[in-house]
């Protein structure tokens, strides 16, 4: 498995540049993301998740997020979709 590790930051105000970020490692062969190093997130964290869901199942390429934080995790909850996501989750 390659790993991400995605910045420290996933605001609305980075969002756009970190699904980017993500995006292209998924065409570079990533197979995972690693949210470790995130100190700071909000709703879009949740939004950007579900695009790289999207494009990773677009690339018949399988993913898994790892070391999803707490804030992360009752967004997710929150939203309803942890049925999307959660099954991606590796501790």
């Amino acid at each position: 498995m390659t790993m991400f590790t995605l910045p420290a930051q996933i605001t609305c105000a980075s969002a756009r540049q970190v699904l980017q970020i993500g995006l292209d490692a998924l065409k570079g062969g990533c197979t995972g993301l690693d949210f470790s190093a995130v100190q700071q997130l909000d709703s879009s964290a949740v939004a950007t998740l579900l695009a790289w869901l999207r494009a990773a199942r677009a690339q018949h390429t399988p993913l898994e997020f790892h070391h999803l934080p707490a804030n992360l995790l009752s967004l997710i909850q929150m939203y309803g979709v942890e049925e999307l996501i959660l099954p991606h989750h590796r501790h």
